[in-house]
């Protein structure tokens, strides 16, 4: 039944986005020689998955970690074809290499270097590139830049894993996470529905973050010619004050020039404001547009991660939007009970539990930004900081529900990066020891300091160390972790202020 509701969502979202005025394809092809690619029959010759590269068995480009000047972009068509290819190879199927590849990089939108160095189309560590890496394009280069190159070791990697009989195992080898193997076969199973299905839903995931972006920057731009009108109309008061107080005539009229001035300054200000107060309204037009137009299939389980959803556990939420992937926590704030969550700017917030808003302000707080203070049905209250915005229904007073959006992830305030800070009023405990945060580790957020932190395995883990200690020695140890490449970084200062 589920799945026939899916599917029903899906068509629906088809014929809306077919409703829409014609636009450029997603996938256009950048006009340079670099970015010519066509979709030839697979190579003729293909190197074993059974053991990796030999010592200089493949010729690499100058630097790995050197993204091209242009990046290769690829057709719709163009990518359904390399990836089939690159499936039929290695017996892999093609609906897994998309996932990986929209995962990994958003289909070569996103290609890093990441912050742990892994590169290109399908996302390689440099090591295991040179053990793995195919030149599949037939040019003498294996290139992780390359879409044909790295697709095609991505199919061979998996298939040294033991893809073609165990692909959950093989994409556990690709990122050693369980939370990546949900998130990579569910998407891979909504991708079994067509690839009309599969563009589909990436044109409305690309449009929601755009959008969710959009409303970010804009919202930040308004805060900042609103801070600058503060500015100059304190000039201004300060002048006729002063112009005011004066006695000589001579005097007086030199400083209501300068008032006269900043009177000037303070109306470019307000005009400034009310351009950016227009944009930030259309921007916010734009924004609901592509959340109804995802609404259809965002309640899919795995549909969720793909639009940043929020992530529910008992009769919590949590309350950044993004997936394990993206969004990391530490079991430590550096100076009292906080929990600081980081995420990339524009993600989305929500309402961890159902409840009532108590205060909200969109002129920052010199510590906390842009936030929020709400009180969960528990009775527990909870201050949200450092929005880049926020939704324009939260005000003081309004009842919320767990799941529902309250606003983006920002750096107002005192802060450097993007991230949610998040505490309990007053800061008496800790968020990451609540029941609640902590069910939601490896679900909606990672532990951005796990390697501290020793927890047992999980189950998957046991059987893919079992698997690993049996296989031939040429084949399973050459796989390590590929962190995701849209990981935040985890270089956050943040404020500090007593009772709050």
């Amino acid at each position: 039944m589920r799945g026939r509701l899916v599917l029903l969502a899906l068509t629906l979202a088809l014929a809306a986005l077919a409703a829409t005025a014609a636009r450029a394809d997603v996938f256009a092809i950048v006009p340079t020689p670099q970015s010519a690619f066509t979709a030839p029959a697979a190579p003729v010759f293909l190197p074993s998955f059974v053991t990796p590269n030999l010592p200089g068995a493949v010729a690499l480009p100058a630097s790995l970690s050197v993204p091209p000047a242009v990046p290769v972009q690829l057709s719709s068509d163009q990518l359904l074809s390399l990836w089939q290819q690159a499936g039929n190879a290695y017996s892999i199927p093609w609906q897994v290499l998309a996932a990986i590849n929209k995962v990994e990089s958003n289909f070569g939108r996103n290609m890093g270097p990441s912050s742990a160095g892994a590169i290109g189309w399908m996302q390689f560590m440099p090591a295991t590139w040179v053990r793995w890496g195919i030149d599949a394009d037939g040019d003498g280069i294996a290139d992780p830049w390359n879409p044909e190159d790295a697709v095609f070791s991505a199919a061979r990697y998996l298939a040294a894993a033991g893809g073609a009989t165990d692909i959950a195992r093989a994409v556990y080898a690709y990122n050693h996470a369980d939370w990546y193997v949900t998130e990579v076969l569910g998407l891979a199973n909504l991708y079994e529905q067509g690839a009309s299905t599969t563009f589909a839903l990436d044109r409305l995931q690309v449009d929601l973050d755009a959008a969710q972006s959009n409303v970010a920057a804009v919202s930040s731009r308004l805060v900042s010619a609103r801070a600058q009108l503060g500015r100059a109309l304190l000039v201004e008061t300060r002048w006729s004050r002063r112009a005011n107080g004066e006695t000589l005539l001579s005097t007086r009229l030199a400083d209501e020039q300068q008032a006269g001035l900043a009177s000037e300054r303070a109306s470019s200000a307000q005009a400034l404001v009310a351009r950016r107060t227009a944009a930030l309204t259309a921007a916010q037009a734009q924004l609901a547009q592509a959340r109804q137009a995802a609404a259809p299939v965002s309640f899919s389980v795995a549909a969720s991660p793909l639009f940043d959803g929020p992530t529910y556990s008992g009769g919590y939420v949590f309350p950044v939007g993004g997936g394990p992937g993206v969004v990391s926590a530490g079991h430590t704030h550096h100076d009292y009970p906080a929990v600081d969550i980081a995420a990339p700017a524009g993600s989305p917030l929500y309402a961890l539990a159902n409840g009532v808003i108590l205060r909200s302000w969109t002129v920052p707080d010199p510590a906390c930004g842009i936030g929020l203070t709400m009180q969960a049905f528990d009775g527990q209250t909870w201050t949200y900081c450092h929005l880049s915005y926020l939704e324009p229904a939260i005000v003081p007073g309004v009842s919320v529900t767990a799941g529902e959006p309250v606003g983006l992830v920002g750096s107002t305030g005192d802060a450097t990066g993007p991230h949610l800070h998040l505490q309990l009023q007053p800061p008496t405990a800790w968020p990451q020891q609540e029941a609640w945060f902590a069910s939601f580790a490896g679900k909606a957020f990672s532990w951005s300091d796990e390697s501290a932190v020793q927890e047992a395995p999980t189950a998957q883990a046991l059987r893919f160390t079992a698997a690993v200690s049996t296989a031939s020695p040429d084949v399973a140890p050459f796989f390590s972790i590929i962190p995701s490449t849209r990981a935040p970084s985890s270089a956050v200062v943040l404020f500090s202020r007593s009772g709050s």
